[in-house]
């Protein structure tokens, strides 16, 4: 556990903040797609739908549990990514960072959609909070990014011992 990263942590914290706000969000869909779209986590997209798209209510059910099917789809990446988080406290293998990032790419694409659809039709609270969780993930993805980066460099220089006195990082 000492050899993890902040962006480890930072991905912990984003899957304990997703997971359970994404899950209900995308259940509230499945139970009753047309009131499930029109909750406020929803909102943007299914007012985007219904305003700018000449879709019948079939359509509109149909864009709504492709919406919840994509949101799902972001918390089975963060799900696996707190699995293989787990499994690397317990093993000393790496490999979480991959389904972060998966995570953190399908969720942004998604909640850029959600923010541009909640500004095109007016909708300043979904904008607000659609932006918010758009910052969370990006945040995330500029640490992991610079700390990928920054480890590498530090595993390709040589380092005296004598900085590092409980030995080089791993």
């Amino acid at each position: 556990m000492k050899e993890w990263r902040l962006g480890i942590f930072n991905g912990i914290m984003l899957a304990c903040y997703f997971i359970p706000a994404w899950t209900i969000a995308a259940l509230r869909i499945v139970m009753s797609p047309v009131r499930g779209m029109y909750e406020p986590a929803n909102i943007a997209p299914a007012m985007f739908a219904s305003d700018h798209l000449a879709w019948s209510a079939l359509g509109l059910a149909r864009f709504a549990w492709l919406f919840a099917l994509s949101r799902v789809l972001v918390v089975a990446f963060f799900f696996t990514f707190l699995l293989l988080v787990i499994r690397e406290a317990l093993s000393h293998k790496r490999g979480a960072e991959e389904a972060l990032g998966f995570a953190l790419v399908f969720g942004s694409l998604l909640c850029f959609g959600c923010m541009v659809a909640a500004s095109l039709v007016g909708e300043a609270a979904a904008v607000r909070l659609h932006a918010t969780e758009l910052l969370l993930l990006l945040a995330a993805g500029i640490v992991m990014i610079v700390e990928g980066s920054a480890h590498e460099a530090l595993r390709t220089i040589n380092v005296p011992e004598r900085v590092f006195p409980a030995g080089r990082p791993a």
